[in-house]
């Protein structure tokens, strides 16, 4: 990776950050915010923190492909413009609905399709694997940062002023794509980040996929209702005000990134990824039936918060690697498109539905929801078929390569399991067993131009 690549990388994570930390900061005190708001119900704090969702995943693939058309950078400004117009809205909301319509607009600025596609644009095909884990990293670390910031931050400026950090945030996200992210030297569809809009129908009609899509689904949704009722037990239990969450929320999630890292290894390194997979929906699963029975109890609930965050951690870690090991090797990114968007989906009807049950049955009801939920995910994940351990390869191929001969032949090389040729975008999209494929054999048969 040279300095230009780690550059544009280094910046689009950064307007992706800036971006993320806002949303998630808000998450752990939202719902006492907004109890106290005009018109307020708990069905209408539900959808309030989920609604975001909503817009984000219908808006997510739409604005990759529109970027396409009209440009990385227009369509990421265009799109944080309406993230802190949305925030400014909702700052200065004294009722439900006002931040209702802040919290929709805010989803409505879903840039993250195309900062992937500007990510692909500015690296190279050898770099782009690493490039892409990067990102997810700073997903990763934005989420943890967030969730213990949010009280902290809330003590000092209120909800509403984290609203406005939003907005500010997303001022800075124009900005340093403005100045910082270099331009693409070109626009190019990339099968491997983008969404091609022929073969979403190649990746709804594949069962796998449909199981993971399931599961972050069901992933996002629970954690989101969750957040409507767990911040009220830990005042009830602990005894905690909203901005000292944080002296909980710390601990659990360094507890759980130290129990996600071995089992990852352990997933990846030693082939155990279903095993682990599986039971990281158990625990998911008994963290809710633990909240149903014991919420009340300290050392039940803080057991409970520890077991969800840890296999929460290991599933947004495995669940994409998933992907990309199920989806064929040209949809990739029209997989991990619709993967994205069912997350966002699942933010929405965990904040519609955890809502509605909380306003129907209180908080005991709620995990009644969860908990049915992961047992369907159960359901869905015991039944998954063993996944390959084969990775992703783009090869770059030479000028008149007949596309099905071509892939043909890649086919027959060791290590290759799966060969697409796109002849037009000069690229073979191979599935191959890293321990014994041949990259320097591969790069010859395709006439791979030289650097």
């Amino acid at each position: 990776m040279n300095k230009h690549e780690f550059r544009a990388i280094g910046s689009l994570a950064a307007v992706f950050s800036v971006r993320l930390l806002g949303l998630f900061m808000v998450y752990p005190v939202f719902a006492a915010y907004a109890q106290k708001l005009g018109g307020a119900t708990p069905y209408l704090v539900g959808e309030a923190l989920g609604i975001y969702g909503l817009t984000q995943g219908l808006l997510q693939i739409p604005f990759g492909l529109l970027s396409d058309k009209f440009g990385r950078k227009i369509m990421i400004v265009i799109g944080l413009l309406l993230f802190g117009l949305g925030s400014a809205i909702a700052a200065l909301s004294g009722t439900i609905a006002g931040v209702i319509v802040g919290r929709a607009l805010q989803g409505a600025g879903a840039v993250g399709s195309v900062i992937l596609a500007a990510v692909a644009d500015l690296t190279a095909e050898e770099t782009r694997t690493k490039a892409m884990a990067m990102i997810g990293m700073t997903i990763g670390a934005s989420f943890i940062v967030a969730l213990v910031a949010g009280p902290v931050v809330a003590k000092f400026i209120g909800v509403g002023g984290i609203f406005w950090l939003m907005a500010a945030l997303a001022l800075a996200g124009i900005a340093i794509t403005e100045f910082v992210v270099p331009n693409p030297p070109r626009i190019s569809v990339h099968r491997d980040a983008e969404t091609v809009p022929a073969l979403m129908g190649l990746a709804l009609r594949n069962k796998e996929l449909l199981r993971l899509n399931f599961g972050i689904f069901a992933l996002h949704a629970m954690l989101t209702a969750s957040f409507l009722v767990v911040p009220d037990l830990l005042r009830e239990t602990l005894g905690l005000t909203n901005h000292n969450d944080w002296m909980v929320y710390l601990p659990v999630l360094l507890v759980s990134v130290a129990v996600m890292i071995p089992a990852i290894v352990v997933a990846e390194k030693f082939h155990h990824l279903k095993a682990v997979f599986v039971g990281a929906v158990v625990a998911l699963a008994a963290s809710q039936v633990m909240l149903y029975f014991g919420a009340r109890d300290i050392a039940v609930l803080l057991a409970a918060l520890v077991v969800f965050f840890s296999a929460f951690n290991v599933m947004e870690a495995s669940l994409p690697s998933l992907i990309t090991k199920v989806a064929p090797p040209d949809a990739k990114g029209t997989a991990m498109g619709l993967y994205s968007s069912l997350q966002f989906f699942g933010i929405f009807a965990g904040g519609i539905v955890g809502g509605w049950a909380h306003q129907a049955g209180g908080i005991a009801a709620v995990f009644v929801l969860t908990a049915g939920l992961a047992l369907l995910w159960l359901l869905a994940a015991a039944t998954m078929a063993q996944p390959s351990y084969l990775t992703t390869r783009l090869l770059p191929i030479g000028n008149g390569a007949a596309a099905e001969s071509l892939a043909a032949r890649l086919r027959q090389l060791p290590g290759v399991a799966e060969a697409v040729v796109v002849a037009e975008e000069k690229l073979a999209y191979l599935k191959v067993d890293p321990k014994s494929f041949d990259a320097a054999k591969a790069e010859a048969l395709a006439g791979a131009p030289k650097p």
